[in-house]
């Protein structure tokens, strides 16, 4: 029997629903709810409470706290519709900010003043959950705000309060932070400082596709046609802890792209592979039948934490300010725009979802080509304006 009604005395009804066996305890878990009325009252609140439990919300909304609450929609939501790095990092967030921040408040508790102090005790000093001096900076408590709104959007469809909670804080602002790109001098500076390290082919075509560094990490030999100077992107790396490489999809259709090869980067491919079926060939059957372009020395899957650290030993090497391995893709986009490439051809090669979000992201390379815009307009309007100065003669 799913459920049933008592009568417990007049216009008193005690409704139970059976939840099935503690899967550690083993015992019957029910949920008791007393209601006053007539009995058709009764019945229809235990039919909603027999909806709920099917439709997977088991836990009383009375008692449930924010922790159960955020730990069951990673589960019953996040893990079925975002990506594996995306559920990853949403469960560290919750994990190591919100659920220490706001877990033992009851769901049905939670109130704005909660969440905004919260966001405060983040952002002042000693706020870093790793120990760290200092606060966290707004654009990551921006991100935790995101993640709580979207997750708490959720527990109101599900009928568990009735309104939503993150929808009356104010959210930080997050500091417009400086994009960090090489020049083209710097570019080819940091080139001949990486031309012996091991990581060259990968770092080369990093810089002449602006492909992502997990996008160049699971590329395979079948993703590459030389003779046709193209590669095929179709899947990004990413390493888990206890998990090791994952291999995901790329983030969106528009990720999933071929990109046109330069014939240097050709050049720069092909000498990698004949290098690459030396040590095969050396290895013999210890090589890792992967075939993936850039890999380890046996042909395993490269530890993107060996090449972040080559990464910045190389650019101390070449007296360069620091930069992130990511920085490389913003500046094959800055130095494509720069040298006139149309911004629509940057935004496919890069995989953006639109050439606006392209756009957005570079708007620091604008004001120069604006400036080489009406350059371009001197040079049209030039004669029209000698004419008109020698009266048309």
């Amino acid at each position: 029997m799913p459920g049933y009604i008592r009568r417990r005395g007049k216009g008193s009804w005690e409704v139970t629903v059976h939840l099935g066996k503690d899967p550690t305890t083993g015992r019957r878990r029910r949920r008791f709810v007393m209601v006053q009325g007539a009995k058709r009252d009764a019945e229809r609140v235990l039919a909603e409470a027999l909806h709920q439990r099917d439709t997977g919300v088991d836990i009383s909304p009375g008692k449930l706290t924010v922790a159960e609450y955020l730990r069951r929609w990673l589960r019953d939501y996040a893990d079925n519709n975002v990506s594996l790095s995306t559920l990853e990092r949403y469960r560290g967030i919750i994990e190591t900010h919100l659920i220490p921040a706001l877990g033992g408040l009851r769901l049905r508790d939670l109130r704005p003043a909660h969440i905004q102090a919260a966001y405060g005790r983040s952002l002042a000093a000693g706020g870093r959950a790793d120990g760290g001096a200092g606060g966290l900076r707004p654009r990551t408590v921006l991100k935790h705000h995101r993640l709580l709104h979207e997750a708490l959007s959720h527990a109101v469809r599900w009928q568990l309060i009735a309104r939503n909670p993150a929808d009356a804080v104010t959210a930080p602002r997050p500091e417009r932070t400086e994009m960090r790109v090489l020049d083209a001098e710097d570019t080819k500076r940091f080139l001949e400082e990486a031309a012996d390290s091991p990581y060259y082919a990968l770092i080369y075509v990093a810089l002449a596709t602006g492909a992502r560094i997990g996008e160049l990490l699971a590329l395979r030999w079948q993703d590459v046609d030389l003779d046709r100077a193209t590669i095929h992107i179709i899947r990004s790396a990413r390493r888990f802890p206890r998990r090791g490489v994952v291999y995901t999809d790329t983030k969106s259709h528009r990720s999933r792209r071929p990109v046109a090869l330069s014939p240097d980067t050709v050049a720069t491919l092909q000498r990698h592979r004949r290098a690459q079926a030396e040590q095969r060939l050396a290895l013999g059957p210890a090589y890792s039948g992967e075939g993936l372009v850039f890999a380890g020395p046996a042909g395993k899957p490269l530890d993107d934490r060996n090449l972040r650290r080559a990464f910045d030993r190389m650019v101390a090497k070449a007296g360069l300010p620091r930069l992130r391995l990511h920085d490389l893709r913003h500046t094959a986009a800055t130095l494509m725009l720069r040298a006139g490439v149309h911004p629509k051809v940057v935004s496919e090669r890069l995989g953006h979802a639109t050439v606006g979000l392209t756009l957005d992201t570079y708007s620091h390379v604008l004001p120069d080509l604006q400036r080489e815009a009406a350059e371009v307009m001197d040079g049209v309007l030039r004669p029209a304006l000698r004419r008109s100065a020698t009266g048309g003669t």
